[in-house]
């Protein structure tokens, strides 16, 4: 046993030399790429080896499939607003919701409140037993992403500040008790400072907007949502309930290419985004917005509500892209995903006579409802 240790041990010492001795002969650039090299194997292996434990973690659990909907975006495409809504839940099958309080349009008149617009929505999802996820906050989904009433444009934030927070709060009141109501989605994407038209990304105002919201309910979660490929983990405060990352694939590419570019990141990517975030802060990562929605070059060439321009978005997405995008959400191991851009089938559908986007929808809805029984079976 001593003979065959000491002959192992020089083996290895012959090895060690012959790679000092290799390393000796690199120049100084070479072993900067060398170590470059290493330290991006370890870390995507690091990546890839959460994000299996973390698919593995989460397999046996039932995928919910919900959906933002925003009553002025149906409307953009001359829909009915809540005929669209209507057709989400009875067609579709979506009874989980994303919905948007626009401060805007929640009080156009400053101190004067119009909820006309969320009581039929919560009206709606309550006679169906649907679930809402209501966004609050200055920024929430679609441009210009900070929906600022025209009477408070022109203000600094120390007077527009509290002005935001007793709109909230009026809000939040108002629905907190709604049996439909199940989390609160603060400020959507908020450090995404490149996109939008917005006078404030500072963390201390949303701290100080996370505690107030939890101050007025506490009996639902907080989410704080993130945006699509950036690298890191969420261990800053404030540390909400849950958070939530949105996935884009396919978007035009206006700076450089100009073209239209597909991200190469793997599904298991996001796993280990959400694995991370598990493992250092115990929190759970769903996808708030996964892109099921054409991405048109901004000339204005081509318009979402043209049905000319029908041809050009399936460039982007078409009925076999949103197959598979869906079914990329699902490689990701997250058990709640939200799609982004339903008003857009509808429109689709009932506008432009083709049905394939609505249709193929229906049935990865439908065959996930199916895959969720065989797991609680």
């Amino acid at each position: 046993m001593k003979v065959k240790s000491t002959k192992k041990l020089g083996t290895n010492n012959r090895r060690l030399n012959r790679i000092k001795f290799w390393l000796g002969r690199r120049s100084l650039i070479q072993k900067i790429n060398i170590v470059i090299a290493l330290i991006v194997f370890i870390s995507v292996s690091t990546m890839y080896g959460v994000a299996q434990w973390y698919i593995s973690s989460q397999k046996d659990k039932p995928l919910t499939v919900g959906a933002t909907f925003i009553p002025d975006y149906a409307r953009y495409y001359g829909l009915d607003a809540e005929e669209t809504m209507r057709a989400m839940i009875d067609d579709l099958d979506i009874k989980n919701f994303r919905l948007v309080s626009y401060w805007s349009k929640g009080e156009p008149v400053e101190g004067v409140y119009d909820f006309s617009e969320l009581d039929w929505q919560f009206a709606l999802a309550e006679a169906t037993n649907s679930k809402v996820s209501l966004a609050i906050g200055l920024r929430q989904p679609r441009w210009p992403e900070c929906h600022m009433p025209t009477w408070a444009e022109n203000s600094s934030m120390i007077e527009w500040e509290p002005k935001l927070k007793r709109y909230m709060k009026a809000t939040m009141e108002r629905y907190k008790d709604s049996p439909s109501l199940v989390s609160y989605q603060l400020e959507n994407e908020f450090f995404l400072d490149v996109f939008g038209i917005c006078p404030d990304h500072s963390r201390d105002r949303l701290i100080r907007e996370y505690e107030y919201v939890k101050n007025i309910d506490s009996n639902h979660p907080v989410i704080i949502t993130r945006s699509n490929n950036a690298l890191g983990l969420p261990i800053g405060d404030p540390q909400p309930d849950k958070f939530g990352v949105s996935i884009y694939k396919r978007v035009w590419d206006k700076t450089i290419t100009k073209r239209y570019i597909e991200y190469p990141f793997p599904a298991w990517f996001y796993s280990s985004l959400a694995g991370g975030g598990k493992i250092l802060v115990g929190k759970d990562l769903f996808i708030h917005e996964l892109q099921t929605e054409a991405w048109l070059p901004d000339s204005g060439q081509f318009m979402m509500n043209d049905i000319g321009s029908i041809p050009e978005q399936e460039k982007s997405l078409n009925a076999e892209r949103l197959r598979e995008r869906i079914r990329y959400g699902e490689a990701t191991g997250m058990k709640q995903m939200d799609l982004w851009g339903v008003e857009w089938w509808y429109w689709q559908k009932t506008k432009a006579g083709k049905s394939d986007l609505w249709e193929t929808a229906k049935s990865e809805i439908k065959r996930i409802e199916s895959e969720n029984l065989l797991k609680t079976n």
